[in-house]
């Protein structure tokens, strides 16, 4: 039985003025396994697995579960409440009864009407509080996904760079034997040599920070797989993926709609929306029913045959509370008002998360063309230089100064390469919506 004593449940808008439409936007469609857009299969490997495995995620999972047994705990209140008795005893002395046995076995029932929808109310929280908490789930998901693929590429990028480094400490020696048989020959000085020497220790010491990163990346990749690091061999590809194109951004209202954080913050509204429905039922009357049926006697021979029951109403109505009904009323609606505001606050981070992404993206691209553009003309300017100091024009200070400009600026490309497949992960991870994945083990919400 339901009446229309307090707020029916209505959609629930973000506090925020209507949004444009985002300032750049491709053509591709982003599939649902957004990691798939990269065609590594590795990277589609490893992702599978650290969602069937990782520890956290499952967790996660299990937070959902009893999100689930919370809403069947308050649903239960909607039926009556049965419980079964039975007592024996003995007294001593004997005066009432003829043998000494005191037997009694009853059942009682109690049970609330829900007059007002109070506990539908409340029932009605929880399941908005469970899909909630099955957002979380699918936004970890999410999140794990995004750092999984990032470490990923971190990891590939790490093993390019110590590739990179490698050759450059053979350039370098190669260079130190080099300029070493020329001082023999008394057309260099010592402090070249020096010079020189210097610069490949530091590609050596460039060296042992990425041995370093590398074995750090794959740890953390291990854990993320729910696996001990010790026990997990990970051997990262040669070679950084290809950027897919850019991908369609759509409108900012289907992202609401689509991201599980969003719809997450959505459900904790209705959710709080449907407290403060119950804390306003409260202020109502509560009409209960009572039911219980003894049976009793001095024997067990003679315990079925006698049995009495009582049929009992009550109607319980606050009067006088001292004002904490209404204080309960104030604060639910005062909290509803918080969590709606966080709402709103969540649908302007993930437009700003879009917006971010998209502008990263386009001003990486132009880094990467002026890396590109200097990468070239350091290599031309170095070998105009060597030729020049080998002809005894130019001294070898400029010769090793453009040398470390230019094997910097091979570093930095590729560092750069990196950062642009990462940003392209977080606009991913900004425009995608929940990729349906669940654990073997489904739940419903009901």
């Amino acid at each position: 039985m339901k009446t229309s004593c307090a707020p029916k449940l209505e959609d629930v808008k973000a506090p925020i003025s209507e949004p444009e439409e985002f300032s750049v936007s491709g053509t591709d469609t982003i599939p649902e396994k957004w990691w798939t857009s990269f065609e590594d299969p590795n990277l589609n490997r490893l992702v599978n697995q650290a969602l069937e495995t990782n520890l956290q995620l499952a967790g996660d999972w299990e937070q959902f579960r009893a999100a689930l047994a919370v809403v069947q705990r308050e649903k239960s209140f909607l039926w009556p409440d049965i419980e079964a008795s039975a007592r024996a005893a003995i007294s001593r002395p004997e005066p009432d009864f003829a043998g000494g046995e005191n037997m009694q076995v009853g059942l009682s029932a109690s049970y609330e009407i829900d007059l007002w929808g109070r506990i539908r109310s409340g029932i009605e929280a929880e399941k908005f509080r469970a899909q909630a908490s099955y957002f979380d789930y699918q936004a970890a998901a999410m999140t794990l996904s995004a750092e999984t693929s990032i470490t990923w590429f971190q990891l590939v990028s790490a093993r390019k760079q110590l590739a990179l480094i490698n050759k450059q400490i053979e350039t370098n020696e190669d260079i130190v034997r080099l300029i070493r048989a020329r001082f023999t020959g008394g057309q260099i000085r010592a402090v070249d040599i020096l010079r020189q020497e210097q610069l490949l220790e530091s590609t050596k010491d460039q060296r042992i920070f990425y041995e370093t990163n590398i074995e750090l990346l794959r740890n953390q990749l291990s854990v993320l797989l729910g696996r001990p690091p010790q026990n997990e061999s990970i051997f990262p590809a040669d070679s950084l993926p290809k950027l897919p194109p850019l991908p369609e951004t759509g409108l900012p209202l289907e992202l609401i709609r689509r991201r599980p954080d969003v719809r997450q913050a959505y459900n904790l509204v209705l959710a709080a929306d449907r407290d403060m429905a119950q804390a306003i039922r409260n202020k109502y009357p509560r009409i209960s029913l009572n039911l219980e049926g003894q049976m009793r006697s001095n024997n067990y021979n003679s315990l079925f045959q006698d049995w009495a029951y009582t049929l009992a109403g009550n109607i319980v109505a606050p009067l006088i509370y001292g004002g904490r009904l209404q204080a309960e009323v104030d604060r639910t609606q005062a909290t509803k008002n918080q969590i709606l505001y966080d709402y709103g606050q969540t649908v302007l981070i993930s437009f700003r998360e879009v917006e971010d992404a998209l502008i990263r993206e386009q001003n990486q691209k132009k880094r990467i063309e002026v890396l590109q553009k200097r990468l070239d003309l350091a290599k031309k300017t170095s070998d105009q230089l060597k030729t020049e100091f080998l002809n005894g024009l130019s001294d070898y200070l400029e010769v090793l100064l453009q040398l470390d400009e230019q094997q910097q600026l091979q570093r930095d490309m590729i560092e750069a390469k990196q950062s642009l497949l990462e940003i392209r992960i977080s606009l991913y991870r900004a425009l995608a919506g929940d990729f349906g994945y669940e654990p073997p083990e489904n739940s419903q919400i009901n």
